[in-house]
């Protein structure tokens, strides 16, 4: 495995890098050896420049981390990082059987290490701590990573790899708090600073190149109370014993944290059913399971359905995504750019028409496409083919009932 090209495959052609990886040897030890140490002392190594050798500054007041603090935070950091990852793997892999999927520690290690490399990748923004937040987006595009990486490495069904990767993105979350306590003990609290200080009033808009994110703070400081207020519910119950009171408070503190809630109600499964004809393109549709699935305080509503010919397959999926904010950013961050790529077999397009943002992924040969759709309204439409040519599946797409699915309201 070359580093740089596995890292290249892995951020540009996820979909079509995770069934290589899927039949590589499962060599935990040589990940650790060949991929992971590298990105992990890349992310560490930056945070030790950009905070103890360049410094931050806010409000006209220069501050930088002492050295011997800083490479005392940089070398937990690196350590707890890869810690992190193989407790992830673990939790991967646990969950896989309550999810249809198939226990395989191997697997579930390589999902969880590939799937890191655009957020640790991102650590190397913190060269410039004024621009560690970019790093955000980065561990952001990990979460699709992860995403498009269960079905193949956990053998999860796909209409329910979304609920898979919500419930490692938690346990995530939880673990990347866990890294920046301990880390802050080292660095005099200098890691905490950001949490410590009270959100500026309203929005904060990030700009990057070819898109813009805009974080609502007062959403921010609502989450942050209800995690606080969840918090201590969890503390009383574990005080009292009360282990089924305390498993609740943990889910309505990690919703908080992933923004359940905040984007307003998910629509309901039949809702998005409602709009998946019998018939596509000339397709008769041979399966169709529409679902709401709840983990740690988060709903998601999904529908998957299959269409068939004698010439190939379509399918479509019709996902809720908008209710969560962080998700949303997450696996719609495409949605901000324009991307024309061509190779000799491939090509990939990221454009708008008429405010809508869409996706094409195809091989010129026919044999494979994809086509998504992102809503206002939070409402993601995914069709793929085999033996479908790149018209067909927008054929397909056209046939769907867009106006309809984009009309839907969501309440708060």
């Amino acid at each position: 495995m070359n580093l740089v090209e596995r890292v290249q495959a892995i951020l540009l052609k996820p979909k079509a890098t995770w069934p290589v990886i899927e039949g590589e040897p499962d060599d935990i030890a040589g990940l650790y050896k060949n991929y992971l140490v590298y990105l992990a002392g890349v992310s560490s190594l930056a945070a030790f420049i950009g905070f103890s050798l360049i410094g931050t500054g806010m409000m006209g007041i220069h501050f930088r981390v002492p050295i011997l603090a800083g490479l005392a935070n940089m070398v937990v950091g690196f350590v707890l990082t890869l810690v992190m990852i193989y407790v992830l793997a673990l939790v991967a892999n646990a969950l896989a059987p309550s999810f249809g999927g198939q226990k395989d520690m191997g697997k579930a290690f390589k999902l969880v290490a590939y799937g890191a490399t655009a957020g640790l990748l991102g650590g190397v923004f913190n060269l410039l701590p004024a621009l560690s937040m970019l790093g955000l987006l980065a561990a952001l595009y990990s979460i699709y990573l992860l995403y498009t990486g269960v079905p193949v490495m956990m053998k999860v069904p796909e209409g329910k790899a979304l609920g898979f990767t919500a419930v490692l993105i938690v346990c995530g979350i939880v673990a990347s708090i866990v890294v920046m306590t301990v880390g802050s003990l080292f660095s005099g609290g200098a890691g905490m600073m950001m949490g410590g200080a009270s959100a500026p009033a309203g929005d904060v808009s990030i700009k990057v190149p070819g898109s813009e994110v805009t974080i609502n703070t007062a959403q921010l400081e609502e989450a942050a109370k209800k995690m606080e207020e969840a918090s201590k519910q969890m503390e009383a119950a574990q005080a009292k014993g009360d282990s089924e009171a305390a498993g609740k408070a943990l889910g309505e503190m990690m919703g908080a944290a992933m923004g359940s809630g905040q984007g307003g109600q998910p629509f309901a499964p039949d809702a998005l059913q409602a709009y998946v004809p019998a018939k596509l393109a000339g397709m008769e549709r041979t399966a169709i399971e529409a679902r709401s699935d709840s983990a740690m305080g988060m709903t998601f509503s999904s529908v998957t359905s299959e269409f068939r010919n004698d010439a190939g397959r379509v399918e479509v999926k019709v996902q809720d995504i908008g209710a969560m904010p962080a998700l949303m950013m997450a696996m719609g961050a495409w949605a901000q750019s324009t991307v024309s790529r061509e190779t000799q077999d491939e090509v990939e397009k990221v454009y708008k028409k008429d405010g809508v943002a869409f996706k094409e992924e195809y091989r010129k040969d026919g044999s494979s496409a994809e086509m998504s759709m992102m809503l206002a309204n939070g409402v993601l439409i995914e069709v793929s083919g085999d033996n479908v040519n790149i018209d067909g599946v927008r054929a397909a797409m056209n046939a769907l009932d867009v106006k309809g699915l984009s009309g839907l309201q969501r309440q708060k």
